[in-house]
């Protein structure tokens, strides 16, 4: 029975690997980038090791370099955080049906949720012959693991190599213009772009550089929450 076991998860994960080569590339990448900013920035190695390991939120981590040297403001904290990432409530609300029925395996999906892991589990089927939930567990455990290993190279690398790491911080932003452009090429209308753009600029103007970004995220969740249904009735993904 064990041999069994052994071989329905060998397949399994021969099965979810070749789904998980992309993020790893991308995983691999921002991983270093972000464990080099945190030891650039005074951390040590450890620092973006551990923070992987129990926040796991790429866009949040890097938000988080800027929160660990700013003044401490637990609230502001929170509600940066919960903002950043709220669109989980929605992956972890369509991926209900998905993990029913999976018993222990559905705690570590939850907890290893991530928008490529949602992505990969939300739309592709494994082949008949292998478990499902196997399979994304292995998904889960395998991009999970490309971005502790990222950032643990990361914060060797900055710790052991002496470079310009100049600009490294705008690895986040390039990131985000990689989504929108993505966004852009998926929408029809752009009413979800246009929403984000204007929020931006007007919160910029409102409160300053330094204290827009909570109003604009409040402002975009809100006008998105309003507007779901012409939106969707656009045929644009929110």
């Amino acid at each position: 029975m064990d041999v069994k076991q052994k071989g329905k998860r060998l397949k399994a994960l021969k099965a979810a690997f070749p789904h998980t080569i992309p993020i790893l590339a991308g995983f691999g990448f921002l991983g270093i980038a972000y464990g080099i900013l945190m030891n650039v920035s005074g951390f040590s190695f450890w620092y973006p090791l551990l923070i992987s390991i129990i926040v796991f939120g790429g866009s949040l981590q890097f938000v988080m370099v800027t929160m660990l040297l700013s003044a401490f403001a637990p609230v502001q904290t929170l509600i940066m955080a919960l903002l950043v990432q709220v669109r989980h409530l929605f992956y972890g609300i369509a991926m209900l049906d998905k993990y029913k029925g999976l018993g222990w395996k559905r705690f570590y999906l939850i907890l290893g949720l991530c928008d490529e892991t949602f992505s990969i589990n939300c739309s592709i089927e494994p082949p008949e012959d292998v478990d499902k939930g196997w399979f994304m567990l292995f998904v889960t455990m395998l991009n999970r693991l490309y971005w502790i290993t990222g950032s643990l190279l990361g914060g060797l690398l900055g710790s052991l190599i002496e470079f310009n790491t100049e600009g490294l911080d705008f690895a986040m932003s390039a990131m985000f213009v990689v989504i929108l452009l993505e966004q852009l090429i998926k929408e029809k209308s752009h009413i979800s772009s246009i929403i984000g753009l204007a929020a931006s600029i007007i919160c910029l103007i409102i409160f300053g550089a330094d204290s827009f970004m909570i109003p604009t995220m409040i402002t975009i969740l809100c006008l998105l929450t309003f507007l779901r249904k012409p939106i969707e009735k656009a045929g644009d993904p929110i």
